[in-house]
C-alpha cells in the first residue's frame, strides 16, 4: 500500500469516465445489452456503497459512446454522485439512452483522445480514470499509443473492458494489456459476452472505486 500526501482541496476523489463501443461490430441487441447491463451494474447495492463509501467527496461520473474517427457522443455528462438518487438518476439515464451511430469501425485511438475533451470540463477531482470498453481492436485511425502521446492524459488512469472470449477474446484481451491500458494498477476486466457485460462492468467498477492504494482527502485516509 501507497501512503499519498493529502491534497489542498478536491472536489471530489474520483473522475470516473466510462467509453461504451458502438462501432459496426456492435449489433442492436448486445448495444442495449450493454447499456441496461451498465445501469444495472451502477445500481447494484455493493456499486452504489462504494461510490458513496467516503462522504461529502462523491465520485464524478461521466459516459460517452464511441466508434469511427469523429462518432463519439455524450450519454451522460459530469454528474457529482453524491446520494443514491442521483446515482440511480445517472443510471436512468444511460439505461433510457439510444446510440447515435451504429456504422463505423473502431477508432479507439480518437476515442481515447476525445476523453482528454471531457476531462477538461470535468471537476477538480483527487484521480482521473477512463474505463474503455470494446469488443475489437483498432481498424480505423491512429492507435491508443498516439493519442496518449499527443492529448493530455498523462495524470490518467486508463483500464479496459474486452467483451469475448475464446480464441478471438484472447487476442482481444491482449491487445487491451498491451496497448491500451495506462498508468499505475491499470487492469482489463474480460466480459465472456454482451450478456456478461453487467456482471464484468460491476466487477470493474467494484475495483477502480476502492482502489488497493491508500490516499487522503483533506485530514481523512480512504482505501
Amino acid at each position: 500500500m501507497a501512503l499519498l500526501p493529502a491534497p489542498a482541496e478536491a472536489a471530489c476523489r474520483l473522475a470516473l469516465l466510462l467509453a461504451l463501443d458502438v462501432s459496426s461490430s456492435v449489433d442492436g441487441r448486445e448495444d442495449a445489452l450493454q447499456r441496461a447491463g451498465l445501469a444495472r451494474a451502477l445500481t447494484t447495492p455493493r456499486v452504489e456503497r462504494a461510490f458513496l463509501a467516503v462522504p461529502g467527496t462523491p465520485v464524478a461520473l461521466s459516459v460517452y459512446e464511441w466508434s469511427g474517427r469523429y462518432q463519439q457522443h455524450t450519454i451522460l455528462d459530469w454528474t457529482l454522485v453524491d446520494s443514491p438518487a442521483a446515482l440511480r438518476a445517472a443510471a436512468a439515464k444511460v439505461a433510457h439512452s439510444s446510440r447515435r451511430a451504429e456504422d463505423f469501425p473502431t477508432a479507439m485511438g480518437y476515442a481515447i483522445g476525445h476523453a482528454a475533451q471531457i476531462f477538461d470540463r470535468a471537476p477538480d477531482c483527487l484521480f482521473r480514470t477512463l474505463d474503455i470498453s470494446g469488443d475489437g481492436i483498432t481498424n480505423d485511425g491512429f492507435p491508443p499509443a498516439l493519442a496518449y502521446a499527443h492529448f493530455p492524459l498523462e495524470n490518467t488512469t486508463v483500464n479496459g473492458l474486452a467483451i469475448g472470449v475464446g480464441e478471438n477474446g484472447a487476442a482481444l484481451l491482449g491487445y487491451f494489456q498491451d496497448q491500451v491500458i495506462k498508468g499505475p494498477g491499470a487492469f482489463v476486466e474480460q466480459a465472456r459476452d454482451y450478456n456478461d457485460f453487467a456482471n464484468a462492468m460491476q466487477r470493474k467498477l467494484l475495483r477502480e472505486l476502492v482502489p488497493p492504494v491508500l490516499g487522503w482527502i483533506g485530514d481523512r485516509a480512504i482505501p
